[in-house]
Order: C-alpha cells, then sequence, then structure tokens
C-alpha cells in the first residue's frame, strides 16, 4: 500500500502571512494619532460635543478617530489643531519631547516624527523638534502618484509656505489653481481656503514645507 506524501511547505501561505502582518501598520498610525488628539483634548478639558459643535464634525466621527477606527483627512486635522489651539505638528503620534527637553534644537534624520495619511497619499515627516507649543513647523512633504488633500479645499489658522524639491504640485489657493515644478516655491495666509495634488500617475512629488501658527495656543 502506498504511503500518502507528505504534505509540501505552503510557501505561498507563508508569504501572504507576512504581507498580512505588515498591513497593520498604517492602522497603528491612526491609533497613535487618534490617543494624540483625545490627550489634547482632555488636556484642554473638551467634551466629544464641544469638538463636534466647533468643528462640524459629528460625535460617532471624532470618537473613531481618537480610537483609531477612522483615518482623518488632512483637511480634518487642520479642523482638529485649530480648535484645539495647536500646530498640526502637534497631532503627530509621537510625544513631544520625550526627553524631557522643552528647548531642544536638533532633529535627526531617524528621529523624525511622520503622519501617514495613507488613504490619501499624503505623508508629513517633522523636521522640527516636536512640541505643542512650537508656533513655527519644518515639514518634508511626501505626495504619492494621485495623492490630494481631496477635492474640498480647506481652512486653517496660520501661514504656509514651501518648495518642491521633486515632482509636480498642484496647489489652488481659493479659485485659484497653479501646476508648481521643482524648483518653485509658494506662500499664502492659511485662512484662505486650499487645497494641494500630485497630479502625476507615476511619480510622488516631494515638498519643502514651512507652517507658522498665529493664534495664541
Amino acid at each position: 500500500m502506498r504511503k500518502p506524501a507528505p504534505p509540501k511547505p505552503a510557501r505561498n501561505g507563508s508569504a501572504r502571512g507576512k504581507k498580512a502582518a505588515a498591513k497593520p501598520a498604517e492602522p497603528a498610525m491612526d491609533v497613535a494619532v487618534g490617543r494624540r488628539i483625545r490627550d489634547l483634548r482632555r488636556a484642554r478639558q473638551f467634551s466629544l460635543e464641544t469638538i463636534a459643535a466647533r468643528t462640524d464634525l459629528s460625535i460617532g466621527f471624532l470618537s473613531q478617530i481618537e480610537r483609531g477606527l477612522s483615518s482623518p483627512s488632512l483637511r480634518v486635522l487642520a479642523t482638529l489643531a485649530d480648535v484645539l489651539g495647536v500646530g498640526i505638528a502637534a497631532l503627530f503620534g509621537a510625544s513631544p519631547n520625550a526627553d524631557g527637553a522643552s528647548d531642544q534644537v536638533v532633529t535627526r534624520e531617524l528621529q523624525r516624527p511622520e503622519l501617514k495619511l495613507w488613504r490619501t497619499g499624503v505623508s508629513k515627516q517633522l523636521l522640527s523638534p516636536a512640541s505643542a507649543d512650537n508656533k513655527l513647523n519644518l515639514f518634508l512633504v511626501h505626495l504619492e502618484p494621485g495623492g490630494s488633500t481631496g477635492d474640498e479645499l480647506y481652512t486653517h489658522d496660520g501661514e504656509e509656505a514651501g518648495l518642491v524639491l521633486e515632482g509636480e504640485m498642484m496647489l489652488t489657493v481659493d479659485s485659484e489653481t497653479w501646476s508648481l515644478k521643482t524648483g518653485d516655491s509658494f506662500r499664502f495666509a492659511s485662512r484662505r481656503p486650499h487645497r494641494f495634488s500630485n497630479p502625476a500617475r507615476d511619480a510622488k512629488a516631494v515638498v519643502l514645507w514651512v507652517n507658522c501658527v498665529t493664534a495664541a495656543g
């Protein structure tokens, strides 16, 4: 009687398992950002009802963001930062000034906190030292092909400026739209309705971006 052949190693299954294990890294970013928003809200003694009333976002949606169950857009994050009285850099998942210093000057390349809005193809690396009290923040913004802040224009406190380091970016401010190539730069008041995107299908865009908060924290 012929013995049954031993089962072959499930190579494909193993590979799938590795890919599946790597996928939760993106929702983990949502959890970290949500926790940071919740901590800032509680520190200011704001209820979810208060935030909802000031942002026109539903309590349910805000709760999902805080629990990491929903990935907010850059427009939503900018709106929340305004209400919380901070710059958007304060919403990065990493705790600011983890070493306890309040006067940090240098940020090493491997220490950059990153805010990855993976659903929209936009990611922001914070180049300046992280602190909820900072009024001026420097970012390296990466736009994947087709990456965008969305069709809806948005506003927030402060001013911003930038320099396109790689690729192309479409920038809309008020009712005017510009195509910015490598080497082009911009500046505008953030209270002017705006949006931006990468129109390329096969190349990402990289932008050095500065945000300055002008309102009192």
